[in-house]
């Protein structure tokens, strides 16, 4: 019989255990240590107690995490242990986490579905989610620097982002999730803003604003450049095309709006 139960029930080492066994075989290789599933917990605000674990004969077979934000939440990872698939586990953990979120005063549950998951789409498909936008995954090798972008303090850019930004920025690279680093640097033009991290490489986490090429150019001179869920239609999205970045991923970003409780 399955046992589903808060994350919290279980210490953060078994979880990074049980977080890389359900990611096995995963279709793009993922794997975290204690170190990194402690970060994304706190960067991504990810609720051990909301986020749920699934035992099966008292060993946990799958987890999934769930991340509060006021009324909107993230599905910020699900995965099931190899032997344990195709036995509706899945399915069970996101049920449990949307009478969390229910009971939270959640009404939108956010997540992104790699477009090779199949399996993953049909069940958040059946669950009631509704493709919102396409998202990629970009990376843009490093090349010697040009453009006229200026680096600037990092509040600087973000609020000119703001200002500019012309849709919702998905739940990794979101305003608070960037209120979690204290290494953000910016870069400015006339036509826009960015603003980045350099962390091994460089992680391009908003930007906004017309010529976004003059931005990125800037951004290659400091290293590899990668990008985390950027919309497809996006105009950034153009111009990595024309400086010969690669898409890494795609995703479907999807939503699901929950009724108010009464």
């Amino acid at each position: 019989m399955l046992d589903v139960r808060p994350a919290s029930s279980l210490p953060l080492d078994r979880l990074t255990a049980l977080f890389n066994a359900g990611y096995e075989g995963y279709v793009i290789p993922f794997r975290l240590d204690e170190a990194a599933l402690r970060s994304m917990i706190t960067v991504f605000d990810i609720d051990r107690d909301a986020s749920r674990v699934a035992f099966a004969e008292g060993e946990p077979v799958g987890f999934a995490n769930l991340a509060l934000r006021g009324d909107q939440a993230w599905v910020g990872g699900v995965g099931v242990v190899t032997k344990a698939r195709q036995q509706g586990i899945g399915e069970a953990l996101m049920h449990a986490l949307h009478v969390e979120a229910t009971a939270r005063g959640v009404t939108d549950v956010w997540l992104e579905v790699i477009e090779q998951n199949d399996a993953a789409f049909r069940l958040y498909d059946k669950l009631g989610y509704e493709v919102v936008r396409e998202v990629e995954v970009w990376s843009l090798p490093a090349a010697p620097p040009g453009g006229s972008a200026e680096e600037v303090d990092a509040q600087r850019a973000q609020a000119r982002v703001r200002e500019l930004r012309r849709s919702r920025e998905p739940w990794q690279r979101a305003d608070a999730t960037l209120a979690h680093y204290d290494d953000l640097r910016g870069l400015e033009t006339d036509g826009g803003a960015a603003v980045f991290r350099v962390a091994g490489n460089v992680q391009l986490q908003q930007i906004a604003g017309d010529d976004p090429e003059e931005r990125l150019r800037a951004l290659r001179g400091l290293g590899d450049v990668t990008v985390l869920n950027l919309p497809a239609d996006d105009a950034t999205a153009a111009a990595l095309r024309v400086l010969g970045a690669a898409v890494r991923v795609r995703q479907r970003e999807m939503v699901l709006k929950i009724q108010p409780r009464g």
